[in-house]
C-alpha cells in the first residue's frame, strides 16, 4: 500500500488528471503532473508540475523517479519512453496495457485472442489494399486510423462505392481497420476498478448519446434489463482481469438489436462517461483510481441518488460570432436548479467540440434525469 502522504504520478495534464488531483489530495497525496504544454487543467491544482516532451528520457526518469506511483489520464502517450523506464517507476496500469489500447488494431487483435466478443473487423497496412479490406467486411462499415484516435477522430463510414473511394482518399498513407457497421439499440459502458491484489469492482453500466461522435449525455442506471448490465460488468470485469489491469479501465459497449454486447473500445483511465459518479455515487471514478493505483481498499460503488444524467458542455455552448467567442454561457440558468452540479475545467479557451467542463442532474427514475438534463442543457 502506497500510504497518504506520498506522490502519485500522472503522465497528461488534462480534466481526468485535474480531477483526479483532487480526489488524490483529498485522501491526502501530493499529486504531480508531467505534461508537455505549459497550460493544462491538471497542472494548475497540483503540488508540481513538470513541461516537457514524453520522449525527453532525462525530464521523465527524474520525473517518475520522485514518484510512488505513476498513472495516467490519457492513453496516447508514447510507450517507448516508458519501457525504457520501466525499472525506474511502478507504472498502474502497466505500460503495455497502454500500448494496447493506443491502437486500434492492437485493441481489437487483443480482443479476437482473447476470445471477447467485439466488432469483426479487418486491417489494411500502409501501402495495402483497403478497398479489398472494406470489401472483405461488407458494407456498411466503418474505417478508422489504427492510432491515435478519439471522439470520431479518424474515422469514415462507407456505405457506397463514392464514400468506398473517398476512404481509399483519405486514408491513404495510413494504417486503418475496417469495421463492420452494427445495427445497435443502445451504447453502453462499464468503468471497472482493480487492484494489485486482483480484487475488482465496477460501477453500475452507463447508457450513452454521442453527438457528432462526442459524447453527450450519459443515463446512469442504464435502460436496458438488468441481465444486460449484470453482462456487461461481467465483461468488463473479465477484460480488467485477463489484461492485468492495476487502476482503472472504461469498456465501451455496443448491444445489439439481437441482443450481443460486443467490445467497441477500450481506455486504462478514467472515462468521460463516469463523471457522473462525482455527484451521484459514493465514491467517485476518481478517488477509486486512486484507490486502485495506491493499493487501498476499494471503495463502494453504490448510487447516492436513484437515477442520474451526466452532460457535456462543449465550447459550442459559449456565444459565438463566426468565429469569435463574444459570450459565456447562462451558467446562472443552470445553478437556479437545485439538482444540478456544475463542473468546469479550467480552460481559458472554448472552442467549439472542446470539452470545457461538464453538470451532472439527479431525479426520481432516469427518464426525468434526461428530461431535466435537457431542459438545462437548452437554458445554458
Amino acid at each position: 500500500m502506497i500510504s497518504p502522504g506520498k506522490t502519485l504520478g500522472v503522465l497528461g495534464g488534462g480534466q481526468l488528471g485535474r480531477m483526479f488531483a483532487h480526489a488524490a489530495e483529498r485522501l491526502g497525496y501530493r499529486v504531480h503532473i508531467y505534461e508537455p504544454s505549459t497550460d493544462s487543467p491538471a497542472a494548475e491544482v497540483s503540488a508540481h508540475a513538470v513541461h516537457a516532451p514524453y520522449t525527453d528520457l532525462a525530464e521523465l526518469e527524474a520525473f517518475v523517479r520522485g514518484c510512488a506511483a505513476v498513472t495516467y489520464e490519457f492513453e496516447n502517450i508514447p510507450t517507448g519512453p516508458l519501457w525504457q523506464l520501466e525499472n525506474a517507476a511502478v507504472y498502474h496500469p502497466k505500460w503495455q496495457v497502454l500500448e494496447i489500447a493506443q491502437n486500434r488494431l492492437r485493441e481489437k487483435t487483443w480482443l479476437r485472442k482473447n476470445d471477447f466478443p467485439h466488432v469483426p473487423f479487418a486491417e489494411c497496412e500502409v501501402g495495402g489494399d483497403l478497398a479489398a479490406a472494406i470489401r472483405s467486411i461488407g458494407l456498411p462499415c466503418v474505417v478508422k486510423t489504427a492510432d491515435f484516435g478519439y471522439d470520431g477522430k479518424g474515422q469514415l463510414k462507407v456505405a457506397d462505392e463514392a464514400s468506398l473511394a473517398k476512404a481509399v482518399s483519405s486514408f491513404q498513407g495510413h494504417r486503418a481497420v475496417v469495421e463492420r457497421w452494427v445495427d445497435f439499440k443502445c451504447e453502453l459502458s462499464v468503468i471497472v476498478a482493480r487492484t494489485a491484489a486482483g480484487v475488482a469492482r465496477s460501477f453500475p453500466v452507463a447508457e450513452n448519446i454521442h453527438t457528432r461522435h462526442i459524447l453527450d449525455f450519459s443515463i446512469l442506471p442504464a435502460r436496458v434489463a438488468p441481465e444486460i448490465q449484470d453482462r456487461a460488468r461481467a465483461l468488463a470485469e473479465s477484460i480488467a482481469e485477463r489484461i492485468g489491469l492495476v487502476g482503472l479501465l472504461a469498456v465501451e459497449l455496443f448491444l445489439t438489436d439481437r441482443g450481443e454486447i460486443l467490445v467497441n473500445e477500450m481506455a486504462p483511465r478514467p472515462h468521460n462517461s463516469g463523471h457522473w459518479s462525482l455527484d451521484a455515487c459514493v465514491t467517485s471514478q476518481f478517488e477509486q483510481h486512486v484507490r486502485a493505483v495506491a493499493g487501498l481498499p476499494l471503495g463502494d460503488v453504490g448510487m447516492t441518488a436513484p437515477a442520474a444524467v451526466m452532460v457535456n458542455i462543449l465550447g459550442d455552448a459559449w456565444k459565438w460570432s463566426g468565429d469569435r467567442c463574444v459570450g459565456e454561457p447562462d451558467w446562472a440558468a443552470l445553478l437556479a436548479e437545485p439538482r444540478a452540479h456544475l463542473h468546469l475545467y479550467g480552460k481559458k479557451e472554448p472552442r467549439p467540440g472542446r470539452k470545457m467542463g461538464h453538470f451532472t442532474v439527479t431525479a426520481a427514475t432516469p427518464d426525468a434525469a434526461l428530461e431535466l438534463a435537457r431542459r438545462l442543457k437548452a437554458a445554458l
